[in-house]
């Protein structure tokens, strides 16, 4: 791996992470509450408990970390930033519970645990799918986020924006048709093609994780630049370092099943590149994360150290 992918000096990078991850959690398990909500009527146990087991429990939580890093990068209100991330990982959830079911990828393991529709059934994964997928734009949307409405809105539209037809829902349609789900697929798919398709399913809601803490902290247009190319620059790092993953690591380590996309006829970079292209892309893409933060000094290193960890991790 190149040099300058070593993380920068960021010694507490992994505690950061535990303890965002331990309060993103806490967050979580209260908005995820049996007891109906201010305006609520009720909140069916079924579903409640299929959406604490598809949300809670989970991961390093790096997507709702960079929204909480880049609103404290920024000076927004620590609540802020939490508020904002766990709607993030709401949406992130809801994803994986929909991208799990049999019609989608068809897994029976997630973080080490049986799938929502394993767990339960697939027409309540469907349900706590949708749930946690409204839940997140109802807590965007909620004041204790943000008092001004005009940002709450800025949220809700960026997210939206990232997650849906022209974001992750749309190239997760894109890795469908890829497969030859609705006609046979003639070749390879180009490369430009496979990044369009990892940008969108993936790229695309990790770099909006930015995006949204850099929003919450008032970001001007240079930053927002800046930020938004490290953000997209990080999302096409996580993805290819997910695609050598699914060919290196094993179920134990990952949580869930792997040696997948190549069964599947899924779009990746290593088919395009190679595996040993594969990991110099992921280099080279880690490496232009860090470079767009040159701007922010040495307040932005954990967001540097984020950008390592995304191409350096190992499940």
């Amino acid at each position: 791996m190149s040099s300058v992918t070593t993380p920068p000096s960021h010694g507490d990078l992994d505690r950061r992470l535990a303890q965002n991850a331990e309060a993103i959690e806490a967050l979580l398990g209260a908005l995820l509450a049996s007891e109906p909500a201010e305006g609520e009527i009720a909140r069916p146990p079924r579903l409640v408990a299929a959406m604490r087991h598809g949300a809670l429990g989970g991961g390093k939580r790096l997507r709702p970390f960079l929204t909480v890093e880049t609103a404290r990068l920024l000076g927004a209100a620590p609540e802020q930033g939490l508020r904002a991330g766990a709607a993030v990982e709401l949406l992130h959830c809801y994803s994986l519970v929909h991208d799990d079911l049999p019609a989608m990828d068809d897994d029976d393991l997630r973080r080490g645990r049986p799938t929502v529709h394993k767990a339960f059934d697939e027409a309540t994964a469907i349900l706590a799918g949708d749930a946690l997928l409204t839940l997140a734009f109802e807590v965007l949307a909620d004041e204790a986020t943000h008092p001004d409405g005009a940002v709450r809105a800025a949220l809700v539209s960026a997210l939206a924006r990232a997650s849906g037809l022209g974001g992750m829902v749309g190239g997760q349609m894109l890795d469908l048709a890829a497969e030859g789900r609705f006609e046979a697929q003639r070749g390879s798919l180009l490369e430009a093609m496979i990044r369009q398709l990892q940008a969108m399913k993936t790229g695309a809601l990790l770099a909006v994780s930015v995006e949204i803490g850099a929003r919450l902290g008032g970001a001007d247009a240079a930053a927002l630049a800046a930020l938004g190319q490290y953000g997209r620059a990080l999302g096409a790092t996580f993805q290819v370092a997910d695609d050598i993953l699914d060919v290196e690591s094993d179920a134990a380590r990952m949580g869930k099943a792997t040696a997948k996309d190549e069964d599947k006829g899924k779009a990746t970079l290593i088919g395009a590149l190679g595996l040993d292209g594969a990991k110099r892309e992921r280099d080279r893409l880690s490496e232009a994360a860090v470079a767009a933060l040159a701007g922010f000094g040495p307040q932005a290193d954990v967001l540097r150290a984020a950008a390592c960890f995304a191409a350096q991790r190992k499940s």
